[in-house]
């Protein structure tokens, strides 16, 4: 059964692709299902950037649900890339679009920065990464790139079934891969953990998997 909340917001992203991701969009919804505007804004108080959270955390969610139901099979590079592939396909190009250009505001890029991260950190740990030092980091950082980029490139490909967005997916993925390559080899040089765990060996993991931020929805 749908919440309020998950009803406006449905509501709400029938305008989005005339109205953009704003608050005109978030009250023309409120008003088709004849919620009063205050209540709306109590929904969402920061307007179109929580309907553009709101919009992409939901798809995180239902990636979440698939990492565990299907469990990506095959080369650990190729289980990051489905996943990657699979989330594009939870989303509708024109809503992501919407929700860019008002995250790319000023006020609202660090907002869009961690909605990026977190969709990094549900794909790794959705893959079973059990890492709780500084490479929990890193990971999320070097694949936070390649969504980024992914989305980006998925957003202007035409070509058929986004063939070329898939190779380009792919490309990012190996590049990923050879970095985490890279730093497993680093350690086995003699010395080389000591002198890691003396710089890094004090970074963790945060114990709650949701980043520190106020705009958190379930």
């Amino acid at each position: 059964m749908q919440t309020d909340r998950e009803t406006l917001l449905n509501a709400a992203l029938d305008h989005v692709p005339f109205e953009g991701m704003n608050d005109r969009a978030l009250l023309a919804g409120a008003a088709d299902i004849d919620m009063p505007e205050s209540l709306a804004r109590v929904h969402f108080p920061q307007g179109g950037a929580g309907l553009a959270a709101a919009y992409h955390r939901r798809a995180d969610a239902q990636l979440r649900e698939w990492l565990t139901e299907v469990s990506p099979q095959g080369r650990f590079r190729d289980r990051i890339a489905d996943a990657v592939w699979h989330r594009l396909s939870l989303v509708q190009p024109e809503l992501v679009r919407a929700g860019a250009a008002t995250l790319a505001l000023p006020g609202n890029a660090a907002l869009g920065t961690r909605l990026v991260w977190e969709t990094a950190d549900a794909i790794w740990s959705g893959l079973g990464d059990s890492s709780d030092d500084a490479n929990w980091y890193s990971k999320r950082a070097t694949l936070s790139a390649v969504v980024g980029a992914t989305v980006l490139f998925w957003l202007g490909d035409e070509s058929d079934y986004q063939a070329e967005t898939r190779a380009f997916l792919d490309r990012r993925i190996d590049g990923v891969m050879r970095f985490e390559k890279t730093k497993a080899s680093l350690r086995k040089i003699p010395g080389a953990e000591s002198l890691g765990n003396l710089a890094f060996g004090w970074i963790r993991a945060p114990r709650q998997r949701n980043l520190p931020g106020k705009m958190q929805t379930k």
